[in-house]
């Protein structure tokens, strides 16, 4: 997601309902494989956590000599890393997310294994010196501890708390208390600490998000498929067309997301 722009100026009823077609029909139709949000350039934007997971990760790849990327989604975070240690690996479950991480990692010298993200791991134990994993559905940290040989690295960046809920409850209606209190961090520390892991950095941010049109809406439930689960346009169509007469009379729907950044190691 990149830059913001004005809002544009109402258009007649007709026209906005043409507009509102035509950008929902090109959202649907476009492909939502991997993890690469490029098609949101200019239709949507999104403040970065200010410490850089992609370049923090790749840092510790380069000191690595074994490494393990879960939920590795199409692969093209990890595959941003300069260099990658000599035995790599990537877990994932979706199998057009598996069939594009192959073809990405394959010439790295990274093996990506299909997985359920479900425990257990397909790896034995003290396998890797370093785990990372970008947005895990889950985290399983006594399976995260297992894999880690004594003295390694976990790091994650992970969604927190009430990340997007503007968006969410404007389809679904106000979330329950167990929603809103889902994903705290200090629950991520406590779990990784009963898994008999260090936490050394633990950090959190709220980030502005802008939907510019109806289309990025559209294409962002599709792709983010735990945000309104079982999204469809028809299902949703009259929320959809509020949101989109919202959009173009007061100009991008503004959300915020939620980040936490984890870093744990295991006793050496």
């Amino acid at each position: 997601m990149t830059g913001p722009s004005a809002p544009s100026a109402p258009s007649p009823p007709d026209a906005s309902d043409a507009r509102f077609d035509a950008l929902v029909a090109e959202a649907a139709a476009v492909s939502v494989d991997g993890w690469d949000f490029s098609w949101l350039d200019g239709r949507a934007t999104e403040q970065r956590p200010s410490w850089g997971y992609a370049r923090a990760m790749a840092g510790r790849m380069a000191d690595a000599r074994a490494a393990l990327d879960i939920q590795t989604g199409g692969g093209e975070v990890l595959a941003s890393a300069p260099v990658l240690p000599p035995l790599t690996a990537a877990t994932e479950s979706w199998p057009p997310n598996i069939a594009r991480a192959t073809a990405l990692l394959h010439p790295r010298g990274a093996v990506v294994v299909a997985d359920s993200d479900e425990p257990p791991l397909p790896f034995g134990d003290h396998a890797f010196d370093l785990v990372v994993s970008r947005h895990p559905v889950a985290t399983w940290w006594a399976e995260i501890a297992r894999v880690l040989a004594p003295g390694g690295t976990y790091l994650s960046q992970e969604v927190g708390p009430e990340s997007v809920f503007e968006l969410i409850e404007h389809f679904l209606g106000p979330r329950p208390g167990t929603a809103r209190a889902a994903r705290d961090p200090q629950h991520a520390r406590a779990a990784a600490e009963a898994a008999g892991l260090d936490v050394v950095d633990l950090r959190a941010e709220r980030l502005r998000v802008e939907f510019l049109d109806i289309g990025a809406v559209v294409y962002f439930l599709r792709k983010v498929v735990w945000m309104v689960p079982g999204f469809t346009v028809e299902a949703y169509l009259p929320q959809l067309r509020t949101l989109h007469r919202k959009i173009e009379s007061e100009g991008p729907f503004v959300a915020h997301s939620a980040r936490f950044l984890i870093e744990a190691r295991k006793p050496g």
